[in-house]
């Protein structure tokens, strides 16, 4: 039976909005926040990755650039409670037909953003807050994980604060003023005034967190779980970072974004040549054979057959060394006819 044309209409639009949702981009994971985050989590967030990924300190980086623009666009959204609820509810492209409706467009105007955040002028530092202490994890990626990029979950616990019994000092600061003690003579006086806030006692907890690998990605870079470190009272807590390793391979070795592997063939495959293949990272084969003569310990260059520049469709380069396994032994018959071939 035949849908009426007005269900149709719906089910089209429905369809049509699950096909946009999929190529879009994640506000959320691009401001690296949860779904529900509350507005100040977002501010800080936005002020964190702002400064990391500003033009300033990365000249000449367009992938910093770009994940600049980003940061921009998402906290333009995310900052403000209608288009925030808009975007919730029916994606970019909704928020994209309401603008249309309002007269206005999606644009943003990434320094306006910036300096309303920040203030003008030049690029400012992050002012200095109270914070717990950052948790450093070595995580050791294997070369598959780092070639075709991976996702990975760790077992996390961390201290947490929970509400306990009584109230406690907190927000302390300092307080300056003049106390007359004579005609005209003023003393200043600096007290220290503190608010009553609930009092809180440390817990532990337990999650799994997820860890995108991503293609290239090299040792020592991190990938950062903001305010997921330490916490601590009256402050925001630290940050979580796992730090990328390489693990050791079985057939390969990493050098930047090249790798090295090393083949073995006989003597006679040396001087007459060979058919090799080697299998590589994602299991699609390399053709190193060779018509020609090969020396012992030479090395050939495959080009783009190394590994994937981080943030880049560019690969590296393969190098080959070719191990010459000689034989340990000669007959007396075989040297003759190596002297009559060879001369």
């Amino acid at each position: 039976m035949a849908l009426p044309r007005t269900k149709r209409f719906f089910l089209l639009c429905a369809f049509s909005y699950a096909i946009v949702a999929i190529a879009e981009k994640n506000y959320y994971e691009i401001l690296q926040v949860p779904k529900g985050a509350s507005d100040e989590l977002i501010k800080r967030a936005y002020r964190k990755l702002a400064l990391k990924y500003h033009p300033d300190k990365n000249p000449g980086n367009e992938e910093a650039n770009k994940r600049f623009a980003d940061i921009n666009n998402a906290y333009e959204v995310l900052s403000d409670s209608e288009k925030r609820s808009i975007y919730d509810r029916y994606g970019e492209e909704g928020l994209k037909q309401h603008a249309a409706r309002a007269g206005g467009g999606m644009g943003v105007n990434m320094q306006d953003i910036f300096s309303s955040f920040f203030g003008g002028g030049p690029m400012e530092e992050e002012e200095r807050i109270v914070k717990g202490d950052d948790v450093i994890v070595e995580l050791e990626a294997t070369l598959e994980d780092l070639y075709m990029g991976s996702t990975l979950k760790v077992w996390r616990e961390k201290n947490i604060l929970k509400p306990a019994p009584g109230k406690r000092p907190c927000k302390c600061r300092n307080e300056v003023y003049h106390r007359q003690i004579g005609p005209g003579m003023f003393q200043q006086m600096t007290e220290q005034v503190c608010e009553q806030c609930q009092n809180v006692k440390f817990g532990r907890e337990g999650f799994n967190v997820t860890i995108d690998i991503e293609k290239g990605m090299q040792d020592g870079q991190e990938v950062v779980f903001y305010e997921d470190g330490e916490p601590i009272v009256d402050g925001e807590p630290g940050d979580l970072k796992f730090r990328i390793r390489t693990a050791p391979h079985d057939r390969f070795r990493r050098e930047g974004d090249d790798l090295h592997a090393t083949v073995t063939i006989t003597l006679v495959q040396a001087l007459v040549g060979f058919e090799k293949t080697i299998k590589h990272l994602d299991d699609h084969l390399v053709n190193v054979s060779s018509k020609d003569i090969t020396k012992h310990k030479e090395v050939r260059k495959f080009k783009g057959e190394g590994m994937p520049l981080h943030s880049s469709k560019k690969k590296g380069d393969l190098y080959v060394a070719y191990d010459v396994l000689f034989p340990t032994s000669l007959t007396e018959d075989q040297k003759s006819k190596i002297k009559e071939v060879l001369g």
